[in-house]
């Protein structure tokens, strides 16, 4: 079986999902910036796997963060999680409102300056829509609407959630890269390329022969997690665990 290789000469850097906590990445980031000044010559990349909002109570600080602090030297690539399109999409029709709510963005509306609804209600729903849209720095709208579904390196493919098998990856829908689940991390498919993605917390690192997963639940573990690549060799930084 041949290797599975970053392109010559790149150090590529994935971070899992952050979720608000805004300081936990600023470890990782010092972390990242260490280990990565042992490698001078290297281009330099980090691949953010989305899921920046929501549960922890730093959404827009983890925004601020990634958009006014970027790491020097590095090519900084951000996905979009499930997260960051419902946001998108309770700007455009607030009846996602209850969903988003529900798990999680009642945290981003806090961080804005927003009170949560009072209720589902169509016009509470609505008034918060409004209220967010006012408040919403332009440079976080502008991120958000940049963020992109999918990024490869290499002999590597990055995602949020993942993919479906027996489709192509450039045949994938956005629907399956952003929420994906169990048909994925069941599937022993070959999809072209090792798939890194976070959104499906576990314990530690998955490592299998089709995907890399590295959401490690930072919002209520205390571990943000970051997979290093470079030619073929792998490894892992993350930060201390709560406790």
């Amino acid at each position: 079986m041949p290797l599975t290789e970053a392109p010559s000469g790149t150090r590529i850097y994935a971070i899992g999902d952050v979720h608000g906590c805004v300081e936990l990445l600023r470890k990782l980031q010092s972390m990242i910036l260490e280990d990565a000044a042992d490698h001078p010559d290297a281009r330099k990349v980090v691949v953010y796997l989305g899921d920046y909002i929501d549960r922890g109570p730093d959404s827009r600080a983890v925004i601020d963060l990634l958009i006014d602090e970027k790491l020097p030297g590095f090519e900084s690539v951000f996905l979009r999680g499930n997260h960051e399109e419902s946001l998108l999409q309770f700007l455009d029709d607030t009846r996602i409102g209850p969903a988003w709510l529900a798990y999680g963005g009642d945290s981003t509306l806090y961080s804005y300056g927003v009170r949560p609804p009072a209720s589902t209600n169509p016009e509470d729903l609505a008034a918060a829509q409004t209220e967010l849209l006012r408040l919403l720095p332009a440079s976080h709208l502008e991120f958000y609407r940049a963020t992109k579904l999918t990024h490869v390196e290499g002999d590597y493919a990055f995602v949020h959630a993942g993919f479906r098998e027996n489709v192509a990856l450039d045949r994938q829908s956005a629907d399956d890269m952003l929420w994906i689940r169990d048909e994925f991390l069941e599937s022993n498919a070959d999809f072209g390329k090792l798939v890194v993605h976070g959104h499906s917390i576990s314990e530690s690192p998955i490592v299998r022969r089709n995907r890399i997963g590295i959401d490690t639940g930072a919002f209520a573990t205390g571990v943000l997690t970051s997979l290093v690549l470079e030619g073929a060799d792998r490894a892992f930084l993350a930060t201390s665990p709560k406790g």
